[in-house]
């Protein structure tokens, strides 16, 4: 005989009414450290999320490239679950099935020798950083203390209050200071500006190889190569912050590759955990790596076995389905698009892959108030500075997605 389903009671009906909608708990117990869109989303496939009220949307940013392999992609969540069904996390102080695999296989596509792993994009440039200063002192010979490290104007590398410290974005460092001394900064894009920055003291080069939240800035053609001689001739490591646009967002597997550059350092993020899991990892030669010793730095999290399983797999995905090349292919399409559009509200469109950025007239609009119109056309996305609107869809996405928004990006131009 068939069960019959339980009814809620009255009292339990009335308490669900009454409860407190989700951005009304949101903004009553949560720090305002973001300016979320009023959409509730309960649920992704693909490219497509769906909100509370049954709404659909197309995903053009991925969580800033961490849902590059798309929602709920069934290899990483049978991954994931497998993993997480047999053991998750236990300490570092004790060797795991994935973490020796996962290592070799970053090394191997990237051409490094070792990996430290953490989990957010942050903790990779920060090891980054302990490693760049550690190596200035014992191979490089610098005075204890007085490493230097050079960074770009308007780069984003995360918010601890070191990486913060070194941007040049005001409203990023307003009241979180005294910031950590020990970096320069200099113009992106000017190989030239490096070359004259550096000086005995100098361990390292940080920099992004497009600017993303920089507002999608490709530099001029050749200056990654010009900066990797520039640093081997002047014995300073070049570390490339690979975490937006590495793992295929810009077409390759790693954005250095666009100029036949293997950099001493890279980190990698976003994508690295399939869109599931915050994993992140630091890779270097053997030179830079070998300045760590057991204690100096790691993580509880890092490297744990559920991140682990989660990651190969994403590397898997990433190579067996083609999104690197996939990338490539749409992201020219998409740009191809966007760049028909006959507006005088845009001023350019740039990018690379599935990385591309529209800069509008900002005496006109403004970029958020652009994304607030997509928004209500079903259009998910963010600006990436107040002129420039961000595209970065799941490497996933087909043409027939990338056609559906950009009908709705031109209808919403022509109404600004």
């Amino acid at each position: 005989m068939k069960a019959l389903k339980r009814r809620p009671v009255r009292s339990e009906r009335l308490a669900a009414a009454q409860a407190p909608a989700p951005i009304e708990l949101a903004e009553r117990y949560c720090a305002r450290n973001y300016d979320p869109s009023p959409v509730v989303l309960v649920k992704g496939e693909g490219v497509w999320l769906w909100d509370d009220q049954g709404r659909k949307y197309l995903d053009m940013m991925s969580a800033y490239s961490a849902v590059s392999h798309g929602h709920a992609h069934s290899r990483l969540v049978d991954a994931l679950t497998g993993q997480a069904r047999k053991v998750s996390v236990f300490s570092r102080n004790f060797h795991s099935e994935g973490l020796g695999a996962l290592a070799q296989r970053l090394c191997q596509l990237t051409g490094q020798a070792m990996m430290l792993p953490m989990n957010s994009g942050a903790e990779a440039v920060e090891t980054a950083i302990k490693a760049a200063r550690k190596w200035a002192y014992t191979v490089k010979r610098v005075p204890r203390e007085r490493a230097e490290i050079i960074a770009c104007e308007g780069n984003f590398h995360g918010r601890t209050t070191t990486l913060v410290g070194m941007s040049s974005v005001a409203r990023y460092k307003e009241g979180f200071g005294p910031f950590a001394p020990g970096f320069r900064l200099i113009p992106y894009g000017d190989a030239a500006a490096l070359e004259a920055a550096i000086t005995p003291r100098t361990a390292a080069f940080l920099v992004e190889p497009i600017q993303g939240e920089g507002g999608i800035v490709v530099p001029p053609a050749g200056y990654l190569a010009a900066c990797a001689r520039i640093c081997k001739h002047k014995r300073v490591l070049l570390l490339c912050d690979e975490i937006q646009t590495g793992l295929g967002r810009t077409g390759k597997f790693l954005a250095c590759e666009h100029e036949g550059v293997v950099p001493d350092g890279l980190t990698l993020g976003k994508a690295l955990g399939g869109g599931l899991l915050p994993v992140s990892a630091f890779l270097a030669s053997r030179e830079v790596m070998q300045v760590f010793s057991p204690g100096e730095h790691g993580s509880t999290f890092g490297g744990n076995a559920l991140a682990c399983a989660v990651a190969l797999q994403a590397l898997d995905v990433l190579q067996e389905e083609d999104l690197i090349e996939r990338s490539a292919e749409m992201g020219l399409h998409l740009r191809r698009a966007l760049e028909s559009i006959e507006s005088p509200l845009i001023r350019e469109v740039r990018g690379r892959g599935l990385l591309i950025g529209v800069e509008i007239d900002s005496a006109v609009a403004s970029a958020k108030a652009v994304c607030d119109r997509l928004l209500e056309r079903g259009v998910l996305t963010k600006e990436s500075r107040e002129d420039v609107i961000r595209f970065a869809p799941p490497l996933v996405i087909g043409r027939a997605e990338i056609d559906w928004a950009v009908a709705r990006i031109r209808a919403v131009l022509e109404t600004v």
